[in-house]
């Protein structure tokens, strides 16, 4: 077998791979030697079938077969005894000429295909001590976990029918029917939804005028959806809400004691109490870790320059522009919504995409000469998580990681990406500093507004902080459309 590179520039490869006919005819003939024994043949008794009759009935189909595992098997032993790793796999072709085609199969020609690919490029591992990063810490005060406990205690409080007009504070159970225009809107009607007023759940305007109603009032009441409401439909429009209430119940008073913690499931408020503050710590923590990841994946940004293949810059482009365009279209927002065009935009997120394949390919490569490794525990967790995220999907999910090549990358690559921070943590310069929560989450509320000015922006953004490139993964169904009269506070 002759392997002949006809192109190498940059990190594309070429390469024109021969095998002699000779060669063939060889691989040829000890498959019909193997099917001498195994074929049955009228006329002919269990292995006496003559070679050269069973080169004219079976040798074209046996040749085919050859041709296919060849050309399945030997681009990845090329490329590996090349030193090489192809970026993506590689496209291979051959001749297209049905004659020259009809002579191979026939072992009267040699073999040829070429292979194209490019390879990923060789990554000199640099020292990381001039990483320095700064993990800010938050100390979880009394006053805090209290406030939460009380959020806790409020969302699990028992209501009392009460005779009379409803006042803040009060729930009220209603049926109500929405119209634009006088026309009914889809998710605009419900039945015994139940409200408390001055929760912030339903549009701005709505719960204010159910002060004062009662039990069995019909009313009619008139908003307006805001102007960035999902519903493009909707945004902006003046709707009217009939209404029937059907009990108003003040709320019972609210007390942190054991009672409440056995409500939950719990055996005394001091445990309501030590879990609050986990979940709050947890809560930093992650943020925290945000952010020192962040740090990480900048400086390596800077220290790290070169050449990226071009196929998985495509490949993570697309995941991106698909999503933006995804917002964009709920949205119901344009590229020139965003101030920008969309050209421009397909050069910033280009930039994201190069972004990301570069700083996955250092990780793995950081990874790789540090031995880290994602344990079978670990994906068998990772998997489960996903089965909880998608109730009632569990068999699609299942089946789409048993059957999907490469999609078990989906689970695999965030656990080596986040183990591989792991280990730098352990090789870089990291300086606690205790700050305040309002401070940690400065950072946050600022990305936060420009995401509510630019959403599709952000979202785009916030995708090159993950290196790791992601394997298409089963999507979540679309949940059922919220209640028109249900506003953006909850």
């Amino acid at each position: 077998m002759q392997v002949i590179e006809t192109l190498a520039e940059g990190l594309k490869r070429e390469i024109k791979v021969v095998i002699p006919a000779a060669d063939m005819k060889s691989r040829l003939d000890e498959r019909l030697v193997d099917a001498k024994d195994k074929v049955r043949i009228n006329g002919f008794r269990p292995g006496k079938v003559p070679l050269a009759h069973l080169k004219k009935m079976y040798g074209k189909s046996i040749m085919a077969d050859l041709v296919n595992e060849l050309v399945r098997d030997k681009p990845s032993e090329i490329i590996s005894g090349r030193g090489e790793k192809s970026a993506t796999q590689p496209s291979i072709s051959m001749t297209e000429d049905q004659d020259e085609a009809d002579k191979i199969l026939a072992a009267e020609a040699d073999f040829e295909f070429n292979l194209a690919y490019e390879i990923i490029p060789a990554i000199e591992l640099k020292s990381n001590e001039g990483i320095k990063v700064t993990r800010e810490v938050v100390e979880v005060t009394e006053d805090e976990i209290n406030e939460q406990i009380l959020k806790i205690a409020e969302s699990a409080r028992t209501y009392e029918t009460k005779k009379g007009k409803a006042a803040e504070g009060d729930r009220v159970t209603m049926n109500y029917l929405g119209n634009v225009d006088g026309v009914a809107f889809d998710g605009g009607a419900a039945e015994d939804a139940e409200l408390v007023i001055g929760s912030g759940r339903f549009i701005p305007g709505f719960e204010d005028q159910l002060v004062g109603v009662k039990a069995g009032d019909e009313k009619a009441i008139t908003v307006t959806f805001p102007t960035e409401y999902p519903a493009a439909e909707l945004a902006g429009k003046e709707a009217v809400f009939d209404i029937t209430v059907k009990e108003v119940a003040s709320a019972a008073d609210v007390e942190i004691n054991d009672e409440l913690a056995t409500k939950l499931g719990l055996e005394s408020a001091e445990k309501l109490k030590e879990i609050v503050r986990g979940q709050i710590e947890s809560q930093y923590n992650n943020l925290t870790r945000q952010k020192v990841k962040r740090q990480i994946l900048d400086q390596l940004d800077e220290v790290y320059q070169f050449e990226t293949p071009v196929g998985l810059v495509d490949a993570e482009f697309e995941n991106i522009w698909r999503q933006i365009n995804t917002d964009l279209a709920q949205s119901g927002k344009t590229f020139a919504d965003e101030d920008t065009t969309e050209e421009e935009a397909r050069e910033e997120y280009r930039k994201l995409a190069e972004r990301r394949v570069r700083l996955g390919l250092v990780l793995s490569e950081i990874g790789e000469k540090a031995g880290v490794e994602v344990t079978e525990e670990e994906m068998q967790r990772a998997l489960f998580a996903q089965l909880q995220q998608f109730p009632g999907q569990q068999k699609e999910i299942l089946d789409f990681f048993r059957n999907t090549p490469g999609a078990s990358a989906s689970l695999r690559a965030p656990i080596f990406e986040e183990k591989v921070i792991d280990k730098l943590l352990t090789e870089i310069s990291v300086t606690d500093k205790t700050v305040s929560k309002e401070e940690l989450l400065a950072d946050d509320a600022e990305e936060g507004e420009k995401a509510a000015k630019k959403p599709a922006k952000k979202k785009a953004a916030a995708k090159a902080d993950a290196a790791e490139g992601e394997e298409a993964a089963p999507k979540k169904k679309a949940p059922a459309k919220k209640k028109a009269a249900e506003g953006d506070a909850e």
